[in-house]
């Protein structure tokens, strides 16, 4: 099974159904959601998303909407050896984006879905958007 690192902007996109690319992350979860897909996401989305979510809705409404969520995902465990080398890279301008990358790298990720592909365009693993990678999926499942 593919196992692809879901980035906080894609969870926004889904939990946010921010338009146009509510759609796209929709129907990556619901792969997921089949098991088709295995879908993870690093610990410090859980933190960015609550904190984006809280701006927009109560703290409970905020949790219980990230409980929901957490069943379409497994959670990768951000520890000292991802910090350490998110820290000491200099390819990647952002941190988080750096810290999202070895998350992935250090749990052996096929790819990460995104929608700032520019920020990982240094990256051993291929990143794509949500919408490019499930053009790609149908186009294999036809070929």
């Amino acid at each position: 099974m593919t196992r692809l690192l879901i980035d906080t902007n894609i969870i926004l996109d889904l939990l946010g159904k921010r338009m146009p690319f509510f759609d796209s992350a929709a129907k990556l979860f619901s792969l997921g959601d089949q098991k088709k897909l295995r879908l993870c996401v690093s610990s410090i989305s859980f933190t960015t998303t609550n904190y984006i979510l809280t701006k927009l809705k109560t703290g409970d409404e905020a949790r219980e909407i990230l409980r929901r969520f957490k069943a379409l995902v497994r959670v990768l465990p951000l520890d000292n050896k991802i910090i350490d080398l998110a820290l000491n890279d200099s390819t990647f301008r952002d941190f988080e984006d750096a810290v999202q990358y070895f998350t992935a790298l250090e749990n052996r990720q096929e790819a990460i879905i995104t929608r700032n592909l520019k920020d990982f365009k240094n990256s051993k693993i291929p990143a794509f958007t949500a919408e490019a990678f499930l053009s790609t999926m149908n186009r294999d499942m036809h070929s």
